[in-house]
């Protein structure tokens, strides 16, 4: 079997995440068939910055020595498309638990929508949700809030350099509800799911984020990434090469 000379000295993969995959699905799903490709028992691979199962989009992989460099690309600036649900609210923030109706409806216009992002442009201090993998005494958040408790997670600074709402339709999801479709350009550390609650809330309806991409991470494009299934068969193509 000929060697994948290419992934052992250190590969950069562009990958489309498909909806409710665990980032470490992906990373375990290659690094299985890179092994079970190249016949050897360990190989390096890593991913540049987390995912939620609930959200799909772009994943860097990083493999064999290329992992060293995965802190460069968790630094760089995230780009975001997807849909906020204006009318509700959810313990997660998303989709991951139940609707709860806020009772509150009104109609909000597109200008004012735009007006309202404002506050959450440029440097500000957000709260991550309960439901995170941020560790607190060592226990990770999001089990304290699966059994009802905060974790009481302090506010850290974030920086939003683009939110932009794209246009409004009727909520699917919440009777006389709002579906806010939006673009935002985030720093490392921003949670899409806080941004989407803080609107929600500063409206006055309460808000959730019901669907979430990933399209860009510095220069590198969704547009040039390649599904988890493309990317087995160029590991298996390449090994197969005399």
């Amino acid at each position: 079997m000929s060697e994948l000379p290419n992934f052992e000295e250190g590969s950069v993969l562009l990958l489309d995440k498909p909806l409710n995959w665990t980032s470490f699905d992906v990373v375990n799903k290659l690094r299985y068939n890179l092994k079970r490709c190249l016949g050897v028992k360990k190989h390096k691979v890593g991913h540049a910055g987390t995912l939620d199962p609930l959200a799909t989009g772009l994943l860097i992989i990083c493999t064999g020595k290329k992992t060293k460099t995965i802190n460069d690309y968790m630094g760089m600036p995230k780009t975001y498309t997807g849909t906020i649900t204006l009318g509700g609210t959810t313990p997660s923030y998303d989709l991951e638990t139940a609707i709860i109706p806020s009772g509150i409806s009104r109609e909000f216009s597109k200008e004012e929508l735009l007006e309202a992002t404002n506050p959450f442009t440029g440097k500000i201090q957000q709260f991550p949700p309960d439901f995170s993998a941020i560790k607190k005494n060592g226990k990770k958040s999001y089990e304290l809030a699966r059994q009802g408790k905060s974790a009481d997670l302090p506010a850290r600074e974030i920086e939003i350099f683009e939110f932009k709402i794209t246009d409004i339709t009727p909520s699917k999801l919440v009777e006389n509800g709002l579906d806010c479709t939006f673009e935002v350009t985030c720093s490392k550390g921003t949670y899409i799911r806080s941004l989407a609650h803080d609107f929600g809330k500063a409206l006055g309806c309460g808000g959730f984020l019901s669907e979430l991409r990933r399209t860009a991470i510095g220069d590198y494009c969704i547009d040039d990434s390649k599904t988890v299934e493309e990317t087995i068969e160029l590991i298996e193509q390449t090994t197969n090469q005399d």
